[in-house]
């Protein structure tokens, strides 16, 4: 009596589709610098409307927007467009490179700022709108930070303001000078300054140097070569 020759079972093992256990935590880190770009733009929105909501005076950029308004007619809109323009212009000589980050900033802030004002009512007791400075300045460090962090790209005075830094400036003190450069040229051109303008001008640097390093994802370089410190 002949035997049929049985032909070996594959092991289930064999035929299975390999596993990849890292695909979850690298889709986790591929997705999370984007969950946190936009984030902080959205902070970034909603901090400068509180800033206006508080009235103690407009950001120093916004100053600078309306000097020129107020010499050469134009729009404060078309001279935010064309400052922006002219601040790209110099990251070449930095090498700075823009990025999603960069996009989405023209994109996003202006309708988050727009979208809380509309939220927002105006406050009218002095402790309530103090709060409302303070909170402002500290929220608009915690987006600058957040969204800087992701490394995905910045928008035109936090990409210069790293570009500087990255060549031996420390963070703080460029963030403030250039800070402090569009508050006089705003001044000098007729553009309205309060105490809240100071208060940004001065306390924005500082923060975002020590805020920064919180928010660096692992997978970026964002303030790997950066000088933290003085």
């Amino acid at each position: 009596m002949s035997q049929t020759a049985l032909a070996p079972t594959p092991s289930p093992t064999s035929s299975s589709t390999p596993s990849t256990p890292g695909a979850r935590p690298r889709l986790r880190r591929q997705i999370r610098p984007l969950v946190q770009l936009n984030i902080g733009l959205v902070l970034y929105g909603a901090s400068t409307a509180l800033l206006l909501r508080a009235g103690f005076g407009v950001d120093p950029w916004t100053v600078l927007h309306q000097g020129l308004h107020q010499v050469t007619g134009l729009s404060v809109g078309t001279a935010a467009v064309l400052t922006s323009l002219l601040v790209l212009a110099l990251w070449l000589p930095l090498r700075q490179r823009p990025g999603l980050g960069t996009i989405l900033d023209g994109l996003l802030v202006g309708p988050f700022t727009d979208a809380t004002l509309a939220l927002c009512p105006t406050p009218h007791a002095l402790p309530v709108r103090v709060a409302l400075l303070v909170g402002s300045i500290l929220l608009n460090g915690v987006a600058t930070a957040c969204y800087i962090g992701a490394g995905l790209g910045a928008g035109p005075r936090d990409g210069l303001m790293t570009g500087l830094a990255a060549r031996g400036l420390s963070l703080r003190g460029t963030r403030t000078l250039i800070e402090l450069g569009a508050l006089g040229g705003g001044w000098l051109l007729g553009g309205p300054v309060g105490i809240g303008t100071v208060a940004y001008a001065v306390s924005i640097g500082p923060l975002a140097q020590r805020l920064l390093p919180l928010f660096t994802l692992r997978t970026t370089t964002t303030c790997g070569s950066l000088p933290l410190a003085d």
